[in-house]
């Protein structure tokens, strides 16, 4: 057998490794979610000192994502993905062992550096195993799916093991996924890098990763004070102060970290903004749905992860359509399609209050969310993607995942502090549960508007490349991969 029928023959065992981790990684953000509380009473966390078991792993995971991203395309992707997946597993058996607040934050922190290794890696090594259009679009419309399941998986996951078992077992399972991991790719999937070797651009590089620090942390100081908080709001400041003095940077580098022609092709443009307010809204809703069932219901956290269940449901179901649909309509009307549904199942749990029961009430709206979920992120994730190759498929990646990332804190900071400005300007007038319904309605209420205003912006603007956007993302010797705009 040839050395090109090997790779091919192993592309799809490649797959679902990498597929397999990406789960593990987009899991791990909101896993501790349902297990915090158990958490503060075994290690003794104070209440502002709990927040960062959640917060240490967004912030390395959100702000190193551009810097490990363009480290894959220099020193090799399967290189920087095996070492971030051993980081991810290491840190793991630190947080399952804690005896202390800070080695559990630690250990989320390394986490989070070891998944922004490991996400763009595994992306980029999905877009050059799979070139041609069609196969493309089916595998990174698998892997998307995969990561929007692990979100809602994280929940499940948690409930169980935590009532079950001990809150250590949310972390101790990546260990097995990690060395399965370690073991098989060096096996499926040989070594990438780009062909043009260049110097990686250090100033771009600081001020890049900088900038993306800056923005999560004051976001999610933000999220845990409020907007008048002066922490955040200065670093929010120099979050914006580095982003210009970034772009100042690349527009005169000779080897720019992330070249400013990345975006000129405006199928990725466009799928990266629609990706930033769906992250944004999809976020929060995942946290405020899951506080709403436990705060207001009365479920339990077991009952509430497997009241989330159903949402795997959905996903699948709108995975399985989203290539269908793709091919039918192009990426542009899947995409409007999949936001207003979203939307509409937004606006349906906006309606749930105490007393309503699960089945007719909670299950419809988390049913045609989940399935306006499964039909956006494999096409979102392809679109975005567009005509990446050996040079780029790194920096692609990275700019999609921290996209994610930075729409997800995003989301989180302003839909909740929205519904806790909602709540308490009603507590006092009515009683305490209802201002909170109150609260969540209308945070899910503005989710939803966010998504119809991503669906105008994606009817508007995604009609597919130009011709010299087309010129401007090939490369000599190898032709684009084709957008699926049209």
């Amino acid at each position: 057998m040839s050395a090109a029928s090997t790779l091919t023959a192993r592309r799809g065992p490649a797959l679902a490794v990498l597929c397999f981790v990406q789960f593990m990684l987009i899991l791990d953000d909101n896993v501790v979610s349902i297990a915090l509380p158990t958490i503060r009473g075994d290690l003794g966390f104070s209440a502002t000192g709990l927040s960062w078991v959640v917060n240490a792993y967004f912030l390395a995971f959100g702000g190193l994502l551009l810097l490990f991203g363009r480290a894959g395309d220099f020193f090799g992707r399967r290189r920087v993905f095996l070492t971030g997946v051993a980081l991810f597993g290491a840190a793991s058996l630190l947080c399952g062992v804690a005896q202390e607040p800070w080695q559990l934050v630690t250990g989320r922190f390394f986490q989070g550096g070891g998944a922004a290794m490991a996400s763009p890696a595994a992306l980029s090594l999905i877009t050059l195993l799979f070139p041609g259009k069609e196969e493309r679009t089916k595998a990174i419309g698998i892997w998307g799916g995969i990561a929007a399941l692990g979100g809602t998986m994280g929940l499940v996951i948690s409930g169980v093991l935590t009532d079950l078992t001990s809150w250590r077992w949310i972390f101790l399972i990546n260990l097995p996924v990690a060395v399965v991991a370690l073991i098989l790719l060096p096996r499926l999937v040989p070594e990438s890098r780009a062909t043009v070797r260049t110097r990686l651009d250090v100033p771009g590089a600081v001020l890049g990763t900088g900038a993306a620090v800056s923005l999560v942390w004051g976001l999610l100081r933000v999220g845990e004070s409020s907007w008048t908080d002066s922490a955040a709001v200065g670093s929010l400041l120099l979050s914006a102060i580095m982003t210009v003095a970034f772009l100042a940077v690349e527009s005169c580098s000779s080897a720019p970290l992330v070249p400013l022609s990345f975006f000129a092709l405006r199928t990725r443009a466009v799928a990266n903004a629609a990706t930033l307010l769906f992250s944004a809204s999809f976020y929060a809703m995942a946290f405020l749905l899951m506080i709403h069932l436990q705060s207001v219901l009365d479920y339990g956290p077991l009952e509430a992860g497997i009241a989330y269940l159903p949402y795997c449901a959905g996903i699948f179901a709108g995975m399985w359509l989203s290539t269908r649909m793709a091919t039918k309509l192009g990426a542009r009307w899947t995409l409007v399609a999949a936001f207003l549904i979203s939307a509409v199942g937004l606006v349906m749990l906006s309606g749930v209050a105490r007393g309503d029961d699960y089945a007719s009430a909670v299950l419809p709206g988390m049913l045609v969310t989940s399935l306006g979920c499964g039909l956006t992120l494999p096409t979102l994730s392809v679109a975005a993607l567009a005509g990446t190759n050996e040079e780029d498929a790194g920096l692609g990646s990275a700019i999609f995942s921290s996209v994610q990332q930075i729409g997800g804190a995003v989301g989180v900071a302003v839909l909740i502090s929205l519904a806790t400005w909602r709540s308490e300007g009603l507590t006092g007038s009515v009683e305490l549960l209802s201002a909170r319904t109150s609260g969540f309605s209308f945070a899910l209420a503005v989710a939803a508007v966010i998504l119809v205003f991503g669906a105008a912006l994606i009817a508007v603007l995604l009609r597919g490349p130009r011709t010299s956007d087309a010129k401007s993302a090939e490369t000599p010797g190898r032709p684009m991969a084709r957008s699926t705009a049209e």
